[in-house]
């Protein structure tokens, strides 16, 4: 007797994907789309928002965003993203974010695919339980430290975010980087990296010249209402 063995389908892990076909499956999106991005550099598919997130926001679908610090310092992308928050998006940032991913409805994930990998999809889709299951718990480990994006993101005309100036008058006034810290609510980490930004702005070598150049500027003065 011949005994038949059931044949089980194979799950492909990944494959990969253009940007048109992960532009369909976000702008398809029923509940929520999770988006992180760890480096904010040109030409980074994950990274800028488009224009049917907009509509998927209108539809009601949530949106959380994880950025790291720097895009408050970015005027191009903080516009875009306080257009976002405007519409109804959550956006955090973190001194570090470890994962980039987009995550649609808890059932697909959207994952850079690795560099030694050559053509044109420089994206790979994810449904395995495991894949997804892993990538939205990092995401919402990150989320939970992460700061809210507010008005205080802008970067102002003057050229400093309402954190930046805090950062610099607490910094004048004497204060260390832990009270700093404490103070704006973040690591000790991003009070460095926020000086050291600030710090490349100003063209400044040391943070006592960043404070005398901020002041010749008149950054630090109250803004007129």
């Amino acid at each position: 007797m011949t005994i038949e063995m059931p044949v089980r389908p194979v799950r492909r892990p990944a494959s990969p994907a253009t940007r048109a076909a992960v532009d369909a499956n976000v702008a398809a999106a029923k509940r929520e789309v999770l988006v992180g991005c760890s480096a904010v550099v040109p030409g980074a598919p994950l990274a800028i928002p488009r224009p049917y997130d907009f509509e998927n926001l209108r539809r009601g679908v949530r949106y959380r965003m994880l950025y790291p610090d720097r895009v408050r310092t970015m005027p191009a992308l903080a516009r875009q993203l306080g257009k976002l928050v405007a519409a109804g998006a959550e956006v955090r940032t973190s001194s570090s974010v470890p994962v980039d991913a987009l995550v649609v409805d808890s059932a697909l994930v959207v994952l850079p695919r690795e560099a030694r990998v050559q053509g044109p999809c420089e994206l790979a889709l994810f449904q395995l339980p495991s894949v997804i299951t892993t990538t939205v718990e990092l995401f919402d480990r990150v989320w939970a430290t992460a700061v809210p994006w507010g008005s205080t993101g802008m970067p102002s005309e003057r050229g400093l975010t309402e954190r930046e100036k805090e950062l610099l008058t607490l910094l004048s006034a004497g204060c260390t980087d832990l009270t700093v810290a404490a103070r704006l609510g973040v690591s000790v980490r991003t009070v460095r990296r926020m000086m050291s930004d600030v710090m490349h702005r100003l063209g400044a070598r040391s943070r006592f010249q960043a404070g005398v150049k901020a002041a010749d500027r008149g950054w630090l003065q109250p803004e007129a209402v």
